[in-house]
């Protein structure tokens, strides 16, 4: 079980204002939590490869392949204003 100082000790880094109640149910709950753990770390593993997801996991992104390629020109068509071959938008203060 985690003791209520180091709840407390961990909202306080966490910057984080816990009721006395909260932190006695904080406590209690991450040390259920803490037990779990220690019981699936009785698990024999002995052979199982670590992976990284439960279900494998692929890239469905298709080629990135470019159709038609617009000139400059084509482009700054588009430009409400233009200077010196580049967007001309409005200054930033």
């Amino acid at each position: 079980m985690i003791s209520e100082k180091e709840v407390k000790h961990v909202a306080k880094l966490a910057r984080l204002e816990l009721t006395d109640e909260e932190v006695t149910k904080y406590s209690k709950q991450l040390g259920d939590i803490l037990k779990y753990v220690e019981k699936m770390n009785e698990v024999d593993t002995t052979g199982v490869e670590p992976m990284p997801h439960a279900i494998p996991l692929y890239n469905v992104m298709r080629e990135d392949i470019v159709k038609y390629e617009e000139t400059k020109e084509e482009l700054m068509k588009n430009a409400p204003y233009e200077e010196d071959g580049f967007f001309r938008v409005p200054k930033i203060n």
